[in-house]
């Protein structure tokens, strides 16, 4: 052993220390990596609002499906009631108009829909028939194209609010919110506002009541035009297609405002009424004309005022019908109308490309946690029946490499706990450029058989290559400075050595502080997402990590494959499947258990998990050619590749997806069967974890912290992984960020 130096002398009083390399080195790692933050988080708020914004189109959020019956009208004024089906506000009195004799205004509500509308449409061409719609705003953003073919073609259109709710129950700002907002659609659809205005669940002039009529007054005021209808087809009923034409037909003579329905539901018969209905009307002598048509000739002699909430101009006439009560959108209105349209055709791709990789994420992930209980099992039962069956015991000393950087919190317990072993170890503690004293505080403590080697700070990867270097002994251990073993650990870990094929093993590296609620959720994972992977991975023959704080491996392999590399941030992943690709087996050891400290703070471990996606990631890209590779070197391109990508990339990335879509359904959907279905797969996700605490022999307390591990840290880990990604599209560089250690896990904790 080294003989101990000084501590360094601390800084005189009143100076500032300069910035070391490293840190100023991380400082600037730092500032590069918030760009990539703040687009991952916009990312995620881009999602977030596509979804909305696609709930919203279906249903408003807390949606209103309440419709008033049987109110009073005692304030709406008779000649209201008694009136034409045509409502306006000239100089702010109620005025009604009806339809002249011998004249058919077809009006058509709840569209527009792709089934349905574009057959009528056709129909009342092939007929040189216009017709006046009512189109509700979601679906005219949904279907652009049909709404302006529908006003090209010279039909009128009107707002049938945005959501389709009984507006009598909403608040003003929620009535001109559903105008306005449809009026946005229309705009950017086909280019117009429109003056026509028309109530859902509210057909004829008797259902205004005195909780609607204060919304029709205010809309007048505004310009606009409330049409009813004189007779109702009920095709919405689906009576039959010679009840729909009948119902639809005027007593003789009479002009009429005749509703139909081009959407809402099933309507087949409809369509096959409505050609029926046009030329039976045409027989009796009738006249086809649109809303504007009959307001030209039964219009008392004050102009009708149009409405100035949006920035309009008149609209001239075009194709074959009237568009008076159209009116050309200009300025903010337009491009406003614009934006919401291309955001929904966005949210209309999206969310329908969502569901389906939903699907395929929750088929991955159920498949995932049957194979892992099964491979797991049958893992358990073969290693626990062989135990130590790789061959004859492996008695020999191993070098402990022990990489160490600032850790003098932790150096002493990790020391000491390596000391207490039944295995016979030389170790070697590589200081790699500490400033707090660690080398020091090793030299200090007078262990046998210990050694420290310094360096310049040159990174892990050159510390661990450095201790493989000083080693003596053919098999090395590493292990982290922040680690503690079990007295059996390394005995443990070295037996499967006794197979020749063997060139690395993997160990079992538990969460020590465990206590704290961030420390917990890490434990779970631990215990159900690392270690049972590793039983399904050993079992494969596919290993893809072997862990940082307990590995060890034959020392002709990590000379064979060039030792550690630093291409990466994550050499662990990097040298084990270099050790795949020149033919090693590399296996799981699952009773040579490391207590680690994990990070105590959400801050430390994003920037953990960051560094070790991002080193995954990169490990596999550098090994990407691993999928071509032949023979049993091969194994690990052929099916450990593709599982890991899988499982360790697509799959987190879209798990969140769940959560997502279970908030989703239960604001927009079905509350009750959105819940059931987030809570089954939490019970499937409690039965593997709960097998993987038995496995592990560890207590079940911990799995009360599952859901509410559920909803907070896998979102973490979800946005932790999204930045990965875009820095892997970015090609950003990212350097080893040293962790805050605390000491804690001072000595081999049980288990509980």
């Amino acid at each position: 052993m080294t003989t101990p130096t000084p501590h360094p002398a601390p800084p005189a009083r009143g100076r500032r220390r300069a910035p070391s390399r490293m840190e100023r080195a991380a400082g600037r790692a730092a500032a590069l990596q918030r760009p990539r933050v703040l687009l991952a988080l916009l990312l995620l708020l881009a999602l977030t609002c596509v979804m909305l914004l696609d709930g919203y189109l279906r249903a408003e959020v807390g949606g209103d499906e309440r419709v008033r019956t049987g109110a009073s009208a005692g304030d709406v004024p008779d000649d209201v009631l008694d009136g034409g089906p045509i409502l306006t506000f000239p100089g702010g009195r109620a005025t009604t108009v009806s339809v002249p004799d011998k004249t058919i205004v077809l009006t058509f509500d709840d569209g527009p829909d792709p089934t349905w509308t574009p057959q009528v449409l056709e129909i009342l061409d092939t007929y040189d028939v216009p017709g006046t719609f009512f189109l509700v705003g979601s679906m005219v953003s949904r279907h652009p194209d049909i709404v302006r073919n529908m006003v090209e073609q010279g039909n009128e259109v009107g707002v049938h609010t945005f959501t389709h709710v009984d507006l009598s129950y909403q608040s003003t700002a929620r009535v001109t919110r559903e105008i306005e907002q449809t009026q946005l659609a229309l705009a950017g659809a086909a280019g117009i506002t429109t003056t026509l205005f028309r109530a859902p669940y509210s057909s004829e002039t008797d259902a205004i009541d005195d909780y609607s009529w204060p919304v029709y007054e205010s809309l007048g005021a505004d310009g606009y035009t409330s049409v009813f209808v004189d007779t109702d087809s009920d095709d919405w009923k689906r009576p039959g297609v010679s009840k729909i034409v009948e119902w639809a037909t005027p007593e003789d003579g009479e002009g009429a405002s005749v509703l139909f329905h081009d959407a809402g539901g099933e309507r087949s018969q409809t369509i096959e009424a409505l050609p029926k209905y046009i030329e039976k009307m045409k027989a009796k002598g009738y006249t086809f004309t649109t809303v504007s048509g009959a307001m030209a000739e039964q219009q008392s002699t004050q102009p009708q005022q149009s409405p100035q909430p949006q920035e309009s101009q008149p609209a001239q006439q075009s194709g074959g019908g009237l568009q008076a009560a159209h009116h050309r959108a200009t300025g903010a209105t337009l491009y406003e109308g614009k934006a919401l349209i291309a955001a929904v055709a966005v949210a209309e791709w999206t969310v329908p490309a969502l569901s389906a990789g939903l699907v395929v994420v929750g088929v991955a992930v159920m498949g995932r946690f049957a194979m892992m209980l099964v491979l797991a099992r049958r893992h358990h039962r073969k290693r626990n029946r062989r135990r130590f069956g790789w061959g004859p015991p492996v008695t020999g000393p191993v070098s402990v490499i022990v990489p160490a950087y600032n850790e003098k919190e932790c150096i002493e317990a990790t020391l000491r706990s390596l000391a207490r072993g039944t295995h016979p170890v030389e170790i070697i503690v590589v200081d790699d450029g500490s400033t707090d004293g660690t080398a020091e505080i090793a030299e200090s403590l007078g262990l046998p058989g210990v050694r420290v080697v310094r360096q310049a700070n040159a990174g892990k990867p050159a510390a661990l290559n450095n201790g493989v270097r000083h080693a003596r002994y053919d098999i090395v251990v590493m292990m982290d400075g922040d680690t503690v073993f079990e007295p059996d650990t390394v005995r443990h870990l070295v037996q499967p050595f006794a197979d020749p094929s063997v060139g690395a093993v993997a160990g079992n590296a538990k969460v020590g502080n465990r206590r704290t609620l961030i420390g917990a959720w890490q434990h779970i994972e631990y215990v159900m997402g690392f270690n049972l992977d590793r039983r399904m991975y050993d079992l494969l023959r596919c290993m893809p990590t072997i862990p940082g704080a307990i590995g060890a491996f034959r020392r002709e392999a990590v000379l064979q494959v060039g030792g550690m590399s630093d291409d990466t941030l994550a050499e662990d992943t990097d040298l084990t499947i270099a050790l795949h690709r020149a033919g090693w087996r590399v296996v799981y050891e699952e009773h040579a258990r490391a207590w680690t400290e994990a990070p105590a703070s959400l801050g430390q471990l994003w920037s953990q998990r960051y560094r070790w996606s991002y080193g995954t990631m990169q490990a596999l890209w550098k090994h990407r050619r691993s999928l071509t590779d032949k023979g049993p070197s091969g194994r690990f391109g052929r099916v450990g590749m593709p599982l890991v990508v899988l499982f360790q990339v697509v799959t987190p990335v879209f798990a969140p997806l769940i959560d997502v879509f279970t908030v989703y359904s239960m604001l927009f959907v079905d509350f009750r069967a959105a819940l059931l279905a987030w809570l089954a797969v939490l019970g499937v996700q409690v039965v593997c974890a709960a097998y993987a605490f038995r496995l592990d022999r560890e207590k079940y307390r911990y799995l009360l912290m599952m859901p509410l591990q559920q909803l907070a840290y896998r979102q973490m880990m979800y946005l932790v992984l999204i930045h990965s990604c875009v820095t892997a599209l970015t090609g950003g560089r990212l350097r080893w960020q040293k962790l805050k250690r605390t000491g804690e896990v001072g000595t081999p904790a049980g288990s509980g």
